[in-house]
Protein backbone atom coordinates (compact mmCIF):
# COMPACT_ATOMS: atom_id res chain seq x y z
CA UNK A 1 0.00 0.00 0.00
CA UNK A 2 1.61 3.64 -0.93
CA UNK A 3 1.89 5.53 1.77
CA UNK A 4 0.50 9.41 1.23
CA UNK A 5 1.39 12.61 2.74
CA UNK A 6 -0.21 15.38 4.05
CA UNK A 7 0.89 18.91 5.14
CA UNK A 8 -0.73 21.21 7.49
CA UNK A 9 -1.00 24.83 6.20
CA UNK A 10 -0.41 27.61 8.91
CA UNK A 11 -1.91 30.71 8.17
CA UNK A 12 -0.35 33.64 9.49
CA UNK A 13 -1.56 35.87 11.10
CA UNK A 14 0.46 39.70 11.77
CA UNK A 15 0.05 40.54 15.38
CA UNK A 16 2.40 43.57 15.52
CA UNK A 17 5.02 45.07 13.79
CA UNK A 18 8.50 44.97 15.81
CA UNK A 19 8.93 48.87 16.16
CA UNK A 20 5.38 48.83 17.97
CA UNK A 21 6.94 46.37 20.94
CA UNK A 22 10.29 48.40 22.69
CA UNK A 23 12.60 46.50 25.19
CA UNK A 24 10.11 45.55 28.32
CA UNK A 25 7.05 46.15 26.91
CA UNK A 26 4.32 43.86 26.01
CA UNK A 27 1.45 43.79 23.49
CA UNK A 28 -1.83 41.77 24.66
CA UNK A 29 -3.79 40.19 21.85
CA UNK A 30 -6.80 37.59 20.87
CA UNK A 31 -6.36 34.74 18.73
CA UNK A 32 -9.01 32.45 17.50
CA UNK A 33 -8.24 28.71 17.53
CA UNK A 34 -10.72 25.95 17.01
CA UNK A 35 -13.68 28.11 17.64
CA UNK A 36 -12.28 29.39 20.90
CA UNK A 37 -10.98 32.99 21.78
CA UNK A 38 -7.64 32.83 23.28
CA UNK A 39 -5.65 35.36 25.60
CA UNK A 40 -2.22 35.68 24.47
CA UNK A 41 0.91 38.62 24.59
CA UNK A 42 3.77 39.46 22.95
CA UNK A 43 7.28 40.25 24.90
CA UNK A 44 10.63 41.90 24.04
CA UNK A 45 12.88 41.21 26.89
CA UNK A 46 16.45 41.43 26.37
CA UNK A 47 16.10 42.12 22.77
CA UNK A 48 14.20 38.86 22.25
CA UNK A 49 10.60 38.77 20.95
CA UNK A 50 8.69 36.29 22.68
CA UNK A 51 4.74 34.64 22.74
CA UNK A 52 2.83 33.26 25.03
CA UNK A 53 -0.65 32.00 25.97
CA UNK A 54 -1.78 34.82 28.88
CA UNK A 55 -3.13 32.42 31.35
CA UNK A 56 -1.52 31.38 34.80
CA UNK A 57 0.12 27.97 35.49
CA UNK A 58 -1.88 27.77 38.87
CA UNK A 59 -5.21 28.45 38.00
CA UNK A 60 -5.98 29.25 34.46
CA UNK A 61 -6.82 32.97 34.57
CA UNK A 62 -4.82 35.73 32.87
CA UNK A 63 -1.79 36.87 34.57
CA UNK A 64 -2.53 40.45 34.20
CA UNK A 65 -6.38 40.04 35.51
CA UNK A 66 -6.31 42.62 37.63
CA UNK A 67 -5.52 45.22 34.65
CA UNK A 68 -1.97 45.65 35.18
CA UNK A 69 1.43 45.46 33.38
CA UNK A 70 2.77 41.79 32.76
CA UNK A 71 6.13 42.25 34.08
CA UNK A 72 7.17 42.80 37.38
CA UNK A 73 8.63 45.74 38.87
CA UNK A 74 11.93 45.48 38.28
CA UNK A 75 11.65 44.16 34.65
CA UNK A 76 13.19 41.10 35.21
CA UNK A 77 10.34 38.57 34.95
CA UNK A 78 6.66 38.06 34.43
CA UNK A 79 4.12 38.03 37.13
CA UNK A 80 0.68 36.68 38.00
CA UNK A 81 -1.12 39.80 39.62
CA UNK A 82 -3.51 37.12 41.56
CA UNK A 83 -1.17 34.75 43.01
CA UNK A 84 2.08 36.27 42.29
CA UNK A 85 3.72 33.46 40.07
CA UNK A 86 6.90 34.58 38.78
CA UNK A 87 7.73 33.68 35.37
CA UNK A 88 11.45 33.58 33.03
CA UNK A 89 10.29 36.10 30.04
CA UNK A 90 12.53 34.00 27.70
CA UNK A 91 11.63 30.33 28.37
CA UNK A 92 8.26 30.97 30.10
CA UNK A 93 9.67 28.71 33.64
CA UNK A 94 7.72 29.43 36.85
CA UNK A 95 10.78 30.01 39.03
CA UNK A 96 8.97 31.14 42.47
CA UNK A 97 4.94 30.89 43.12
CA UNK A 98 2.29 28.29 43.64
CA UNK A 99 2.98 26.59 40.39
CA UNK A 100 7.24 26.54 40.28
CA UNK A 101 8.80 24.28 37.64
CA UNK A 102 5.55 24.98 35.49
CA UNK A 103 5.65 26.79 32.11
CA UNK A 104 3.57 29.03 30.20
CA UNK A 105 2.70 27.73 27.18
CA UNK A 106 4.35 29.63 24.41
CA UNK A 107 3.45 30.57 21.10
CA UNK A 108 4.79 29.95 17.52
CA UNK A 109 5.73 33.53 16.15
CA UNK A 110 8.13 34.50 13.00
CA UNK A 111 9.46 37.91 12.40
CA UNK A 112 10.01 38.52 8.85
CA UNK A 113 10.59 42.59 6.74
CA UNK A 114 9.62 43.85 10.59
CA UNK A 115 6.44 41.83 11.25
CA UNK A 116 5.52 39.62 13.95
CA UNK A 117 3.06 36.85 12.91
CA UNK A 118 1.51 34.22 14.70
CA UNK A 119 2.30 30.88 13.29
CA UNK A 120 -0.32 29.19 15.40
CA UNK A 121 -3.47 27.31 13.77
CA UNK A 122 -5.80 30.25 14.24
CA UNK A 123 -8.24 32.09 12.36
CA UNK A 124 -8.41 35.77 13.14
CA UNK A 125 -6.48 38.51 15.45
CA UNK A 126 -8.10 40.72 17.74
CA UNK A 127 -5.58 43.39 19.42
CA UNK A 128 -6.19 44.35 22.99
CA UNK A 129 -5.61 47.79 24.52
Amino acid sequence: MASVAYSLSVKHLQIATSGELRDGQTIKFQFVRDGERTDGFLARFSGEVVAYENKCQHIAINLDSEGGNLFSRDGNHFICQSHGAIYEPLNGLCVRGPCEGETLRKLEIEICDEKIWLTEPATRIIRSG
